[in-house]
C-alpha cells in the first residue's frame, strides 16, 4: 500500500508540475515573442507565475499539507521560494547554454532543460524538503 500511495503522490505532483509548467511555458513564449523580452527574463517572470500555481496545487491537493499554523506555511513558502529560485536559475542557464553552445531554439532547449530540472531537482526537493511531514505533525494534525 505505501508504494501505491507513493506512485499516486508522484502522479499528482506531475499534474501540479504540468499545470504550472504549461502556464510557465506559455507565458515565456508570450513575453519573449510578443513583449520582446530576452528569454532569460521571460523565464524569470513566467517561472514565478508557474511556481505560484504549482505551490498551491501541491499544498492543497498533492501533499494536503495545509496546516492552519502560519509559521508552517511561512516555512513552506520560504523553502518553496528557494527551490523556485534554483529551478529558474537552472532553467534559464540550461536554456541559454543549449541555445548559445548548441544553437538549439530556446523553446526546444527549454523543454529539454525542464525535463531534467523537474525530475532531478524540483520533485525531490518539493516532496522531501518543502512539504515533508514528520511523524509529530501527522499526530497533531490528525487529532
Amino acid at each position: 500500500m505505501p508504494r501505491k500511495k507513493s506512485i499516486y503522490t508522484f502522479l499528482q505532483a506531475q499534474v501540479a508540475a504540468f499545470l504550472g509548467g504549461v502556464t510557465d511555458y506559455g507565458l515565456m513564449i508570450v513575453f519573449t515573442e510578443v513583449v520582446k523580452l530576452h528569454f532569460t527574463f521571460s523565464i524569470l517572470i513566467s517561472g514565478t507565475v508557474g511556481a505560484v500555481i504549482n505551490f498551491s496545487i501541491n499544498r492543497f491537493w498533492v501533499f494536503k499539507n495545509q496546516s492552519g499554523y502560519s509559521s508552517h506555511i511561512n516555512s513552506q513558502l520560504f523553502k518553496f521560494a528557494l527551490v523556485v529560485l534554483g529551478s529558474i536559475s537552472l532553467k534559464s542557464s540550461g536554456t541559454l547554454i543549449l541555445q548559445k553552445v548548441f544553437q538549439i531554439d530556446y523553446r526546444i532547449g527549454r523543454l529539454i532543460t525542464d525535463s531534467f530540472v523537474s525530475y532531478g531537482f524540483n520533485y525531490p526537493l518539493i516532496k522531501y524538503w518543502v512539504f515533508r511531514v514528520n511523524e509529530k505533525q501527522n499526530v497533531i494534525e490528525s487529532n
